[in-house]
């Protein structure tokens, strides 16, 4: 052995002596001492509490009066429907105001790190109204808890939305509001919930409300940006439209949906329609049979022709806004307030109405309940048990006749107050049709935000000449949303003359979406411009000649007259000039001697 080996392993054996073993309490605690130490001079050294879910107190019937619901998240239209219909239930109902870019400071601050922009700027939103209501309103706080719920609405999937209902409760506790009640309405849950919550009866009389305060939301909307960008009034579409809002409001309010009786018919359809006894089956069949909401519009629509005046002969590119759902629901800064700039830049903007998220619900667990066709909890069923496979077959098919006849009752519903408000507004898309289209590139299978919704609507809108353009709004990092954007990419590739551009959403980045909007809306213009001059042409008139006509008839500066939609012209103006040309050479009004005046957009 050499004396370097021997130095050496004197040198471990007394490195072995001297140090302590690990594990040893001594070296646990200097440790755990070095640790606190290093915590503490990085500001880290409080407890850490993992969030539970708090024992709220419930929310009884006997608190009604005294108790008042918030809501919020829509567009103004449909929450102050929604809440006429529920006052009207009576309930005491407030709406949140519209988030702005404060509440999505709020959202952060008080709130979890990554969450999505819906859930920052709509729980910064609750948190700054109770703060509002504690500081500038001097309401006690144990006033505020006692005397105020939360409802929003609750869903499972991949993304985020699954965990809005946790977000608020984690923002309420940092922000001093503990104890604050939050209150679930799942999506999928069906009409009676009240199990859950027996201060909100979640039966047919709030359905009814509420889904006749959604569709009159949503035609109102449609209605009023398509007359807006082509007023001559500034400002008249707004004020007929606040008379509109007002007169739709009262009708929620004093329909009593309990005044009426079932009867001998009532109790016949009750044993086949899934109804709990025959006074709701005759409320059913009134909203049916019943002329009630289509009278109201009819009042709006006589207002809407008598009060406003519009020019059809300017051209206006046509925006079809689609995306996640509160991104492109939402009318303030949680999506740049987009609409108000589309038309300050010259646009027609086509807003996507509710209506089509309810009939997609009832879309997906009608493909949901014909993929497990056959299949029960014991098991897959065949032709080797007949008597268990006749029992499948026939509850198979009891739920698709259920499945068809409330996609017929919606269709129906919506179109008979479209046509009560002067039918300009577009039909329902067909389920069926989007699912058609948007499968080959997105999985209709596929849950999650809008699936495969926003590539469908993207070829639909596309391929049957309704937008010039189509704008997807989605909160920035949204799952559901990029993945749709992934898709789009091949979209676009096979459908060349589609005008397609993704915006994604946040607190900030105001300047650089509308940059992008407007690259986008500038070939769209360029579109319609080509398309206008076109039709001009193709009329045998000039612009002159048929603006002149127009303005000896006031039956053409109506704002719901009826325009054709021909194959190939998408824009309201173009179909516009087609159709006065035909009624001009209809009356042998001369041609004029020159060529047509190009008309820019």
């Amino acid at each position: 052995m050499s004396v370097a080996t021997v130095e050496q392993g004197r040198s471990q054996s007394k490195l072995n002596v001297e140090l302590p073993i690990l594990g040893a309490p001594s070296v646990d605690a200097a440790v755990e001492a070095e640790r606190q130490r290093l915590l503490q001079e990085a500001g880290l050294d409080h407890q850490i509490r993992h969030f539970k879910r708090p024992r709220e107190k419930n929310f009884s019937k006997q608190e009604r009066g005294k108790t008042t619901i918030w809501f919020g998240g829509l567009t103004m239209r449909h929450e102050h429907l929604i809440l006429a219909g529920l006052e009207g239930l009576g309930y005491k109902v407030g709406i949140i105001p519209t988030p702005v870019k404060a509440d999505f400071q709020a959202g952060k601050e008080y709130g979890n790190n990554g969450q999505c922009n819906p859930t920052y700027f709509t729980v910064g939103a609750v948190v700054n109204h109770l703060k509002k209501m504690r500081d500038d309103d001097n309401i006690p706080l144990d006033k505020i808890l006692e005397e105020n719920v939360f409802i929003t609405a609750g869903a499972c999937g991949p993304c985020r939305f699954g965990m809005y209902e946790a977000e608020y409760r984690v923002a309420l506790r940092n922000s001093g509001f503990d104890g604050f009640r939050v209150l679930l309405f799942q999506q999928g849950g069906g009409l009676d919930q009240s199990a859950a919550e027996a201060g909100i009866e979640f039966n047919l009389n709030f359905f009814l409300s509420l889904v006749n305060g959604m569709f009159m939301g949503d035609l109102l909307n449609e209605v009023a940006y398509q007359i807006r960008p082509f007023e001559v009034v500034p400002g008249k579409t707004d004020e007929i439209f606040d008379k509109c809002l007002k007169i739709c409001q009262d009708a929620l309010r004093q329909k009593n949906y309990d005044e009426i009786q079932g009867g001998k018919i009532a109790k016949l359809l009750t044993n086949f329609l899934p109804l709990k006894n025959a006074d709701e089956t005759e409320k059913f069949l009134d909203q049916l049979r019943g002329t009630y909401y289509a009278e109201v519009f009819e009042k709006c629509r006589h207002l809407i022709e008598e009060e406003i005046e519009v020019d059809y002969t300017r051209p206006k590119p046509i925006v079809k806004i689609t995306g996640e759902f509160w991104a492109q629901t939402t009318e303030g800064d949680g999506n740049f307030k987009m609409f108000p700039f589309l038309e300050s830049e010259g646009a027609e903007v086509l807003v996507e109405p509710i209506a089509t998220w309810i009939a997609y619900m009832l879309n997906q667990a009608r493909n949901k309940a014909k993929d497990r066709k056959g299949v029960t909890k014991d098991g897959e069923v065949s032709l080797k048990n007949p008597a268990k496979w006749l029992a499948a077959e026939k509850a198979f098919r009891a739920k698709m006749f259920k499945f068809a006849l409330a996609d017929k009752i919606i269709k129906r519903e919506y179109g008979r107050l479209r046509e009560a408000i002067g039918g300009t507004t577009h039909e329902l898309a067909c389920q069926h049709e989007l699912t058609r289209v948007g499968h080959p590139y997105y999985n209709s299978r596929a849950g999650g935000g809008e699936g495969h919704l926003e590539v469908a609507k993207n070829i639909y809108y596309s391929n049957k000449d309704m937008a010039h353009m189509v704008l997807s709004l989605k909160p920035f990092g949204c799952m559901p949303s990029t993945q749709s954007d992934g898709a789009q990419a091949a979209v676009v590739s096979h459908f060349k003359d589609i005008i397609y551009i993704p915006i994604e959403t946040s607190g900030e980045g105001d300047i650089n979406a509308y940059s992008r909007v407007q690259m986008a809306l500038g070939e769209a213009k360029n579109k319609c411009k080509d398309e206008f001059n076109r039709c001009v042409k193709q009329s045998g008139y000039t612009i002159e000649q048929i603006r002149a006509y127009v303005a000896e008839y006031r039956q053409l500066r109506r704002p719901l007259q009826h325009i054709g939609h021909r194959k190939g012209v998408i824009g309201k103006a173009a179909n516009f000039i087609l159709d006065v040309a035909e009624r001009m050479k209809a009356e042998h009004v001369p041609a004029g001697n020159r060529e047509a005046e190009l008309v820019g957009v």
